[in-house]
């Protein structure tokens, strides 16, 4: 993530002092109608607060500022040291559902309309997803479990379910952890056999990835409107 976001904002020249020694940077010439908030982990593991102008595309003068740390009140302290009528020319800020980071926006942005990141919301919606099916991967173990149990207590030899294709339900769970991120038309041919023996047998699983499918294709839409509709289109 150090690597690609200092790439990602070739303005920010100033890194081998600020990661040694400050604890912010700020650019408030670089500040415009539309920006972006969020944390990142660069140094050490130790985060970070961007704040980035979206329409310098990642280029000279994209950088607004950079905090050390995620308190909002730290965030809102060094943010506040930009006059506020240049604060004031902000319209909109993209940003992830993070409470400390809504709270310095509005904040210190008195004027701007919050839109949360597309990058979140869908990451937000696939992690439910392989909730869904880290669980029922839980209830397969504990079947098993419970199977070999009985098995040595009666004296027999445990013999596992075993699928068509040669998975028992716990590795079929565990192997298929990519194919739901995916989408159907990126799966490979032994993807494909393997997500419709999941879907066949687990089609709770099947019914959850095809609304996520449905929820991913509205930020594919082209208009506000056609996304609209398919978001009240979802059951």
């Amino acid at each position: 993530m150090q690597r690609h976001y200092k790439k990602k904002v070739s303005g920010f020249k100033d890194w081998d002092q600020f990661n040694h020694s400050e604890d912010y940077l700020i650019y408030p010439q670089n500040i415009g109608e539309n920006l972006g908030i969020d944390e990142l982990s660069l140094s050490k593991g130790e985060l970070y607060t961007f704040v980035t102008n979206k329409n310098g595309r990642g280029k000279k003068k994209t950088l607004v500022a950079v905090i050390k740390g995620t308190k909002s009140q730290d965030i809102i302290d060094v943010l506040n040291k930009i006059p506020l009528e240049k604060r004031k020319l902000v319209k909109e800020i993209t940003l992830d559902m993070a409470n400390n980071m809504q709270l310095a926006s509005r904040i210190c942005f008195p004027e701007s309309n919050l839109v949360t990141d597309r990058f979140h919301v869908v990451k937000l919606v696939m992690e439910a997803l392989q909730h869904q099916r880290i669980k029922l991967r839980w209830e397969a173990i504990e079947k098993e479990n419970q199977a070999i149990k009985i098995a040595k207590e009666q004296g027999i030899k445990y013999v596992p379910i075993v699928f068509e294709n040669e998975d028992t339900p716990k590795q079929l769970l565990a192997r298929s952890r990519y194919i739901i991120a995916k989408k159907t038309n990126e799966w490979t041919p032994n993807q494909k056999v393997r997500a419709e023996l999941l879907f066949k047998i687990y089609p709770h699983l099947h019914q959850a990835y095809k609304h996520t499918l449905e929820f991913r294709n509205i930020y594919e839409q082209t208009s506000k409107e056609l996304a609209k509709e398919q978001f009240f289109k979802l059951d």
